[in-house]
């Protein structure tokens, strides 16, 4: 019951890396607040969570317009009193090749990852500031800030300023005890994931993960459990890297066993 007696918002919650970030954060003695753009999926995570003893509602909620952020906050203060923890994991994947650079995509890239960053930070800020503490948390990525990925310029872009702000963010709130930090997650089993290959395709990048296999949902919601903890106070301006170990590895042969490379090291 590591948030027993907190609220928590988290945004992009129906499915995916928000979904199973709401459950744990549920599951930790959190009231959640499940901010979502597609109501079907945004209730089935409010029921899974109230069927398992936890607390949650619904505010369906898209991130790229501030008068819905406003909304979710206020109605996020008049049912639970308070707000201790925003999340802000809905993500825009669009994307394609530079050479096809499309800004109306490009913009809906930034508008939901990077703009609505900011916009759910000045939302929150007065709340937490009159509780004299809080808790900023972002769903950043290691495409951008560390790998890249052919045709996800626009992601990449949006995440890499993502950390920029988060840093930023980070500074400036500290002396206010509001806490700013991120995870970066890597390959994760996600619908997401389903879209950019199938089960074969996810088999094979899996052999170039150290640790052998495509990450879970949870793997991330639990490090966002810790940076939304109290053990976490003295940690902001960061982001957290959960990932297998993909991004460690200088080539593929190091990883893969079945590799020309990886034998001749075996036996040099």
């Amino acid at each position: 019951m590591r948030l027993k007696g907190k609220t928590a918002l988290v945004t992009g919650s129906g499915q995916g890396i928000g979904e199973s970030i709401a459950k744990v954060f549920a599951a930790e003695g959190a009231n959640v607040v499940v901010a979502t753009r597609t109501q079907s999926s945004g209730q089935s995570t409010v029921d899974d969570i109230n069927n398992a003893s936890g607390k949650a509602i619904l505010v369906t909620t898209n991130v790229q317009d501030d008068a819905q952020i406003a909304t979710a906050i206020e109605t996020t203060l008049e049912t639970f009193g308070q707000l201790d923890i925003m999340v802000h994991n809905a993500a825009s994947f669009v994307g394609g090749p530079i050479e096809e650079y499309d800004p109306l995509q490009f913009d809906d890239a930034l508008r939901t990852n990077l703009k609505a960053a900011f916009s759910l930070a000045k939302a929150s800020i007065p709340h937490m500031k009159k509780q004299g503490t809080g808790r900023l948390l972002y769903t950043s990525s290691v495409t951008g800030p560390r790998v890249a990925m052919p045709g996800a310029s626009y992601y990449a872009a949006s995440k890499g300023g993502l950390n920029a702000f988060i840093k930023t963010a980070g500074m400036e709130l500290a002396p206010l005890n509001i806490t700013v930090n991120g995870v970066e997650p890597g390959f994760i089993k996600t619908p997401a994931m389903d879209h950019l290959t199938d089960e074969a395709g996810q088999k094979k990048m899996a052999k170039y993960i150290p640790a052998g296999r495509i990450g879970e949902p949870e793997d991330i919601a639990y490090a966002m459990l810790y940076l939304a903890s109290d053990e976490a106070n003295y940690v902001t301006g960061q982001t957290i890297v959960v990932d297998g170990g993909s991004t460690i590895p200088e080539t593929p042969f190091f990883v893969d066993e079945e590799a020309e490379g990886m034998k001749r090291l075996d036996t040099d």
